[in-house]
């Protein structure tokens, strides 16, 4: 069985909004400037992207970590230690402006999609894992393209 939950799909898809919307800000000039007068500057371009893409790369930390807790022995040792590895990357690389901070996003979004192959791969994510984080994923790293480009 490889079709994703319907709840699962609706909630990832719904995790992209702040991605989605960072993006509109950057290539939209009107967008942005309403969104800067009625959100606030936190809530527009690239510091949404920049901000909550280090807070879901802290989250598929514990989502991976989960799935560690599924493992024993060295498997389990070592899927604890990858777990954390999206989270330390976004606290130590996400910063130096907005066009470095997106491509070390980019990079890690991409190496958390290596990270969930892995997982899937032991048998410790669900069985559907891989087509949501793949789905998931490719919008992410698009939405990150017009800081980078």
């Amino acid at each position: 069985m490889t079709q994703i939950p319907r709840s699962a799909l609706i909630l990832g898809l719904a995790g992209l909004l702040p991605f989605l919307w960072g993006a509109l800000t950057v290539v939209n000039a009107p967008v942005q400037q309403w969104a800067l007068n009625a959100l606030g500057g936190r809530f527009v371009g690239p510091f949404v992207q920049l901000s909550y893409g280090a807070v879901i790369l802290s989250f598929m930390s514990g989502v991976l970590w989960g799935f560690a807790t599924q493992a024993t022995g060295r498997v389990a040792t070592a899927g604890y230690v990858l777990s954390v590895i999206p989270a330390l990357w976004a606290f130590f690389m996400v910063g130096g402006g907005p066009t470095t901070a997106a491509m070390n996003l980019i990079t890690g979004f991409l190496g958390l999609l290596l990270l969930d192959w892995h997982f899937w791969r032991l048998g410790l994510a669900p069985r559907w894992w891989m087509h949501l984080r793949v789905l998931l994923t490719a919008i992410v790293v698009l939405s990150y393209l017009p800081l980078v480009i």
